[in-house]
């Protein structure tokens, strides 16, 4: 068996069809066929079951699988190691970050990133933390940056920094005018949410939890609107439809300025207010396998993530 047998059956469990893992290999697909074919003659089991819609794994497959991916990380660990020999930042770093997270962190940190580890670029993917967790676990990314909780996958955890919540209002709604706010008093209101499979949504109904109710089907005026994305809901509560919740490093600098600038977007009929007491908060955390090798690569990384700005945040060692 060959490196690159191994290649494409990893390939196939992951897309679940010949023609897509071909394409994500950059060879033809009777290429890959063939290839499969002859490792399974080898090998003398059924790796995959062919269907006409989907390629299944079979359990023997599963293993073999698993283990081929662990034997193409300890070969790219080769590589790694020899590269570090000469430069231990040299090549890309393949990073994930959730939705939520990306917008407002990326920006200053591909700066720092550039500025400290030129020869280290950055290869983003943005996606929802189920799907970061199975690219890491399948050696897609290297690392991802995502929030606290998520299933114990025997992930390498470096915690970066604790982020509070704010509650963001219409400004013609009563409660702009508070300075500081509590979750009893959102209660009453039309709460604004992220769809399915952001974990932020599960944040925000951590705190309101009687909205769990409104996110279905249930009828009434108070029934929440689903968005994709925190812009689009800020644009929603701009426009009067109701309130929700925020990460601080979404709110745009404006919003704490002594004196705010005249506005013509969406922003400026949005006001963020802060939480009385202690308010509730999210852990960010950065994650990578165990086996990934480039630790000078991962102490980089974190090193330019602490050196962005992160206003309102609290930094953790």
């Amino acid at each position: 068996m060959t490196l690159t047998e191994l290649k494409y059956i990893v390939a196939v469990a992951r897309e679940k069809h010949f023609g897509r893992a071909a394409e994500a290999c950059f060879v033809s697909q009777p290429t890959l066929s063939v290839a499969i074919k002859k490792l399974e003659d080898e090998l003398e089991v059924k790796l995959f079951e062919r269907s006409a819609n989907e390629v299944s794994v079979t359990p023997l497959g599963e293993e073999i699988v698993r283990q081929a991916q662990s034997v193409l990380e300890q070969a790219a660990a080769i590589k790694e190691i020899a590269k570090r020999g000469k430069d231990p930042l040299a090549g890309p770093l393949r990073l994930g970050v959730i939705y939520t997270i990306g917008p407002y962190l990326l920006p200053d940190l591909v700066r720092q990133a550039i500025a400290r580890s030129p020869q280290m670029p950055l290869m983003l993917q943005e996606n929802f933390t189920v799907k970061l967790l199975e690219m890491l676990r399948m050696g897609e990314i290297d690392c991802a940056i995502m929030a606290e909780p998520f299933p114990d996958t025997g992930l390498a955890i470096a915690p970066l920094y604790d982020e509070p919540f704010l509650a963001a209002v219409p400004t013609t709604h009563p409660l702009a005018q508070r300075k500081t706010i509590t979750a009893e008093e959102l209660k009453r209101e039309t709460m604004l949410l992220l769809g399915t499979g952001h974990c932020f949504r599960d944040h925000v109904l951590e705190v309101c939890p009687e909205f769990a109710r409104f996110s279905s089907d249930a009828e009434g005026i108070r029934k929440s609107f689903e968005g994709s994305s925190l812009e689009t809901i800020k644009h929603m509560v701009a426009a009067g439809m109701g309130v929700t919740l925020v990460p601080r490093l979404s709110v745009p600098k404006e919003a704490f300025s002594a004196k705010p600038r005249r506005r013509s977007d969406d922003q400026a009929f949005v006001k963020y207010i802060p939480f009385d007491g202690d308010p509730p908060s999210r852990r960010v955390v950065l994650a990578w396998r165990r086996s990934f090798t480039r630790y000078e690569a991962i102490a980089a990384l974190r090193n330019a993530i602490y050196a962005c700005e992160l206003p309102g945040v609290k930094r953790l060692s």
